[in-house]
């Protein structure tokens, strides 16, 4: 099911993040557009980490900007794993050792309490599967240097996944309109992004439908208890260490991400 081009992608990936160091642009060594041969690659690693012991708790979605997608010449978005090394509690302190270069973004979760193991869904499934909401600021990173990356890069690398945030406010959907839910992002008290539900693929709750077919094509199918990312609200920015990030959406609360400002 793989070849050596595949294995030699995976290779690199996983080395820059056992080691903590960016490798170079990985997309010259696979086919131009080749998404499954990206995706191969990534779930080689997910095999990898799983058989070393780490435990994959959920599901991101990316690039769920239609300009992103149109700057990376893709009409999709893409997806990565989860794990439970990634979760961090809202405002702990995030050690430099645990990130390469990262960025934050500011998304709307889902917990689900039931599985979507299906690949005929409908949005009616995603509504009797969800839990509940909660804020979220997603730690996206990369293993490539300098985030020089191109699709068949960032799937590669777990869809550019780092760490996830979550706050401690879990909402009820009929409590919440998240198409329009806005939201604010600010770093020492100043807005650093802003958007609102509608940028995630014109709703969050469809972010999560196309998720949850995708996954059970693929065999990985979303399950009870999973933590599903569900894309971007608004435009991704960096951060530096000793910065301390709050995002706020309508109806859901806040959420903050604090990063060292020492070598943790």
């Amino acid at each position: 099911m793989t070849d050596q081009a595949v294995q030699q992608v995976a290779d690199k990936i996983f080395e820059a993040h056992r080691l903590g160091k960016p490798c170079a642009p990985v997309r010259d060594l696979l086919p131009e557009g080749a998404l499954d041969r990206a995706y191969a690659a990534q779930e080689i690693n997910t095999e990898r980490w799983l058989a070393g012991g780490r435990r994959l708790v959920g599901r991101k979605i990316g690039l769920t900007s239609l300009a992103v997608q149109k700057q990376l010449g893709v009409d999709q978005p893409d997806y990565g794993m989860l794990f439970d090394d990634m979760a961090i509690p809202d405002g702990w302190e995030i050690g430099r050792k645990q990130l390469i270069q990262p960025k934050v973004e500011a998304e709307v979760a889902f917990v689900l309490e039931r599985d979507l193991d299906q690949e005929r869904l409908t949005i009616a499934d995603v509504l009797r599967a969800i839990a509940f909401a909660l804020p979220a600021i997603e730690v996206v990173d990369s293993r490539i240097k300098d985030w020089k990356i191109g699709i068949l890069d960032t799937i590669a690398d777990n869809a550019s996944s780092g760490l996830y945030v979550l706050g401690a406010t879990p909402k009820k959907l009929k409590d919440l309109d998240l198409r329009s839910a806005g939201m604010v992002m600010e770093s020492a008290g100043e807005p650093v992004s802003v958007g609102a539900g509608a940028a995630c693929l014109g709703d969050p709750l469809s972010a999560v439908l196309w998720l949850a077919k995708t996954m059970a094509r693929v065999g990985r199918p979303l399950k009870a208890g999973d933590t599903v990312m569900s894309g971007a609200l608004g435009p991704m920015v960096g951060v530096k260490w000793g910065d301390v990030v709050e995002a706020r959406i309508s109806g859901l609360g806040s959420v903050r991400a604090a990063f060292a400002k020492e070598q943790a």
